[in-house]
């Protein structure tokens, strides 16, 4: 019981670190970005992958170790659902990632794309929908025996 309330904590306190990371990216995403900006941009971006492994690695702990069993969550669509969306927020966020990994030790202003600032919309409005579904998964939404 005490382990899977501390693993909860801390997927919940990653998942806040994740929106919260991808929000400062998203504000400092402007038309053109100085050097300085950039390297915080950097910094930001590697936090956020930091912190995607944490929310992904809490997740399997709760799944596969402190959770509910684990057919709870293999046989819910929403969690599938879930899991799918996580991943393609990860494939979403490939691009800007190198865009900025690229970028990082620039010494000049740097143009940025607006499909980039696109994608991280996109990212922060698909993340919008994860907690919908966790909701919908912890109230016994889409479990299917």
């Amino acid at each position: 019981m005490t382990a899977e309330i501390i693993v909860r904590y801390f997927h919940f306190l990653a998942i806040f670190a994740l929106f919260a990371l991808l929000t400062v990216q998203h504000t400092l995403l402007k038309n053109k970005v100085d050097a300085s900006t950039m390297k915080k941009i950097a910094v930001v971006d590697a936090a956020y992958g930091v912190t995607a492994l944490l929310v992904l690695f809490a997740g399997l702990g709760l799944w596969l170790w402190v959770g509910k069993p684990a057919g709870f969550y293999t046989h819910n669509w929403a969690f599938h659902t879930k899991v799918t969306l996580f991943i393609l927020v990860a494939i979403l966020s490939i691009v800007p990632s190198i865009f900025i990994f690229k970028n990082r030790r620039t010494t000049v202003d740097v143009t940025i794309p607006k499909s980039l600032v696109m994608l991280v919309r996109l990212e922060l409005l698909i993340l919008c929908i994860i907690p919908l579904l966790a909701v919908l998964m912890a109230n016994g939404v889409g479990y299917i025996r």
